[in-house]
């Protein structure tokens, strides 16, 4: 147990899973082959990497992209060439690495992730979920790897809710 585990009381995690996790370390290759999807179709990457591909997917994808662009000053930069590599990179060895024991972290955790995710599969956030003693698991119909994106209005509902307990 980490020395400073009582400076956190709560945690909230979306879209991912423990160390070790199955399908953790292909990242890579989902993530790519979206980014030339996106770049064949002439759409956003984000279309396909975070929105299932089902009417009601692409449909909130685009939603998505159109609340993206209402703020068009003080915008995060771009990612990087080498920043997006070293993630991809830290993605893969995570994924590699032996199932993590998460068993003494006994804070309160909300869990959340789409049904669909391809980027992180769906099933290593139950693990997670299942691996935290104290821990809530929320699974989004209908979505991937952007579930908090798309049921952005019920994700802010219950994080703030959560916090509040």
């Amino acid at each position: 147990m980490n020395r400073f585990s009582d400076l956190v009381r709560k945690l909230i995690l979306a879209g991912t899973g423990p160390a070790g996790g199955e399908g953790i370390s292909a990242v890579a290759g989902v993530a790519n082959v979206d980014l030339l999807r996106g770049f064949f179709t002439g759409q956003d990457p984000k279309q396909f990497l975070f929105f299932t591909r089902t009417p009601n997917g692409i449909e909130a994808g685009k939603a998505f992209l159109q609340w993206l662009s209402e703020r068009p000053g003080h915008r995060d930069k771009a990612i990087t060439l080498r920043a997006y590599v070293a993630q991809l990179q830290a993605l893969n060895a995570s994924g590699k690495k032996a199932p993590a024991d998460l068993s003494y972290i006994h804070q309160p955790v909300l869990v959340f992730n789409g049904d669909s995710d391809r980027m992180v599969p769906t099933r290593n956030s139950l693990d997670l979920a299942h691996r935290l003693p104290n821990s809530t698991l929320v699974i989004y119909p209908d979505a991937g790897h952007g579930g908090v994106f798309q049921f952005h209005t019920r994700f802010v509902s219950q994080a703030l809710e959560f916090l509040a307990r």
